[in-house]
């Protein structure tokens, strides 16, 4: 087995832990921001957690193990499939038909259960789930914890009479980070600050070039639009909405030695052919350096999502670089996209839109923390390891009278540090679309470079 160090760099490679400047649900401003679900996605690292987990413990004194839900409930699965510990599973509230009971599985009055947790802060997660297991006359005497974020939580549990076995803290992390290079003697500061409970410096955060941007945004697609924004002096996105092959290969002709992306509603086109359409239209995009956007804003649980990504008539998942996709279903329904990046949308541009403060918070925190993603839609500035991608952009800042909101170029880079745009009826409904490309282009570069 490979080193405890070498294990959690393998772990961060995942994303289950960003710096920066993050607000916790609590409302306080943290240096720092843990997400371990990613862990669960990849089953040769779970695999080694939970025996490095189990070797912590002494087995022999416990008859169950159940994971405080939900995040910790694939590293309760995969302990007691390594142990042979039978699995209880706790719910998060109890069902309103059948037994209602809130603890599912085998189980007899008198059993001692180990509690597995992901990240403890507060505690207040396990003090809420103890009862509720104790409840069934199951003793609860050790808790097993990935990692602790040392803000008191296990102190309050081991002073209750828990013993509470962790595998990192934070501290740890951050030294094991540190020595590789991937924390600046200013981060650990605010860490160490936080930690101790002293006022957080945040640097004000700057806008950043493209050229920094490759070097914290390391998705496949990421790194391929940043080349080409750098490559051809552009940050325009066409978006097709046009309803004929014809219209979208003669503006893909037209446009394309202007535009990183091109992006398309598929599903408008009413004379569609994956012969016929796409592939012409993948011979202009490796002809003029574009990648494919289809903005498909998939909205559905992951195994619906899954079928309209690879199969019906469109076999988005065949051409598609890129592809939009709502956060509404959770974090695990952005699983099936392999092979394409995904970009959220975390606001939307039109009027009485319901993606309010709270809705972008939570979508922001699931499209930081997902592998799969590495952008956003939206009409306010985002962390910087994403890409922001914003709509609704006009030369013309009047509406459209159908609800949409316009913003300028010079508005999008300036006030929102946008890092793409995307210009539709501007250019495809333009006279001349190749000049409006070519206008839009220049101007949204310049917009840029005057926002640095």
């Amino acid at each position: 087995m490979e080193t405890k160090k070498e294990f959690f760099l393998e772990c961060y490679k995942l994303g289950i832990i960003k710096f920066g400047k993050f607000t916790l649900k609590s409302g306080i401003e943290s240096p720092f921001y843990v997400d371990l679900r990613p862990l669960a996605s990849d089953p040769k690292i779970l695999k080694l957690l939970a025996n490095y987990l189990l070797e912590m413990l002494p087995l022999d004194n416990f008859d169950l193990i159940c994971g405080v839900p939900y995040a910790a409930l694939p590293m309760a699965t995969a302990m007691s499939l390594e142990s042979y510990l039978p699995l209880i599973i706790k719910r998060k509230e109890a069902k309103q038909y059948g037994t209602k009971k809130m603890l599912e599985g085998i189980y007899t009055k008198g059993q001692n259960c180990l509690l597995v947790e992901d990240v403890i802060t507060s505690g207040a997660s396990l003090l809420e789930t103890i009862p509720e297991i104790e409840k069934e006359g199951i003793t609860v005497s050790d808790i097993v914890v990935v990692l602790d974020r040392q803000q008191g939580g296990k102190e309050i549990l081991e002073n209750k009479g828990f013993r509470v076995h962790t595998l990192f803290t934070i501290s740890e992390v951050c030294k094991m980070l540190r020595e590789e290079g991937h924390l600046s003697l200013e981060e650990v500061g605010r860490i160490n600050d936080f930690l101790a409970g002293n006022v957080v410096k945040f640097e004000e955060e700057k806008r950043i070039s493209y050229e920094e941007k490759l070097n914290i945004c390391d998705h496949s697609v990421a790194q391929k639009m940043l080349k080409i924004a750098i490559e051809k002096k552009s940050n325009l996105i066409v978006s097709a909405d046009v309803t004929s092959t014809k219209e979208l290969l003669d503006l893909a002709e037209k446009v394309g030695p202007h535009i990183v992306a091109l992006k398309t509603h598929i599903d408008i086109l009413l004379d569609f052919d994956l012969d016929e359409t796409i592939l012409p239209l993948k011979d202009l995009a490796t002809k003029y350096n574009f990648l494919l956007m289809e903005d498909r804003k998939f909205a559905d649980i992951g195994n619906t999502q899954e079928l309209q990504f690879s199969y019906g008539t469109y076999k988005i998942s065949q051409w598609a670089d890129l592809v939009t996709a709502q956060v509404i279903a959770g974090y695990d329904s952005l699983d099936c996209f392999r092979n394409v990046g995904v970009v959220a949308i975390l606001e939307m541009s039109s009027k009485g839109t319901l993606t309010d403060a709270s809705y972008r918070e939570e979508a922001t925190k699931i499209a930081q923390s997902h592998p799969n993603v590495f952008g956003g839609v939206a009409q306010n500035k985002i962390p910087n390891e994403l890409l922001l991608f914003t709509p609704g952009i006009n030369q013309s800042t009047s509406g459209d009278g159908k609800g949409q909101q316009y913003n300028t170029p010079e508005h999008a880079f300036t006030q929102l540090e946008t890092d793409f745009i995307i210009v539709g009826r501007g250019i495809y409904k333009a006279i001349d679309a190749e000049k409006a490309a070519l206008s839009y282009k220049i101007t949204g570069w310049n917009a840029y470079e005057a926002s640095l």
